[in-house]
């Protein structure tokens, strides 16, 4: 199905509903607190979740699930801890960068860090901390703050290419704001599509070999060919 700007609000709409009345509530993201969501958002980048939860498991038995224990800890054993969520060195020295930012002024949490701050302006000190783009700085602002700012993954481009939304290479500011303008700025909205967007493609909409013809979203393309 082909959108122009003019449907394309309509369309995410629909689209939100039939994964929402697929899936229920999600419950999404997994976390204990506001720091292990945060902590969660960096360790996840270029893995599956299983592996996240590997870390984040050996992250709890060491007492390091807090960014005053992540900064005094030896940056060679919290990158062990972390080993199984890949890229362990580089994502040890991303959480100790966050975690001075964090601790810095007597802070000692995430929600210490973010506190009177704009949505705009925390996600601007975010992006500008090495190791943090644009979707791990709307994770951490979404899932561990609570603010109204939608995430724009790979299955979310996914998704709205093959349904003729957006282009493949469309810029995530484009396709956040889209979104935004699309859905009421509501956070659990917010969070319960990306987390849809997330369940349907890892259950349907597959890089190679969707599975469009049990897919909830199927129905649409069929509609449009």
């Amino acid at each position: 199905m082909k959108t122009t700007n003019e449907t394309a609000v309509l369309f995410i709409e629909e689209i939100r509903i039939l994964i929402r009345n697929h899936y229920g509530p999600l419950f999404w993201w997994p976390g204990d607190s506001p720091d292990e969501i945060a902590i969660g958002a960096i360790l996840t980048q270029n893995t599956a979740w299983q592996n996240v939860e590997k870390a984040l498991n050996n992250m709890k038995k060491k007492k390091l699930l807090s960014f005053p224990a992540i900064l005094e800890y030896d940056t060679v054993i919290l990158a062990e801890a972390i080993r199984p969520s890949g890229y362990f060195n580089q994502k040890a020295k991303k959480l100790k960068i966050l975690a001075k930012k964090v601790c810095q002024n007597d802070g000692k949490t995430i929600t210490d860090f973010l506190k009177g701050k704009s949505t705009a302006a925390a996600r601007k000190q975010l992006i500008e901390t090495w190791g943090i783009g644009p979707e791990t700085a709307d994770s951490i602002l979404l899932y561990a703050d609570n603010r109204r700012i939608f995430v724009v993954d790979a299955y979310t481009k996914r998704i709205f290419s093959r349904h003729g939304i957006s282009a493949p290479d469309t810029d995530y500011e484009t396709i956040r704001e889209m979104v935004e303008n699309a859905i009421p700025p509501d956070s659990s909205d917010y969070n319960e599509f990306h987390a849809g967007i997330v369940h349907l493609g890892k259950d349907f909409c597959h890089r190679k070999n969707p599975d469009c013809g049990t897919c909830p979203l199927g129905r649409l393309l069929r509609q449009s060919g």
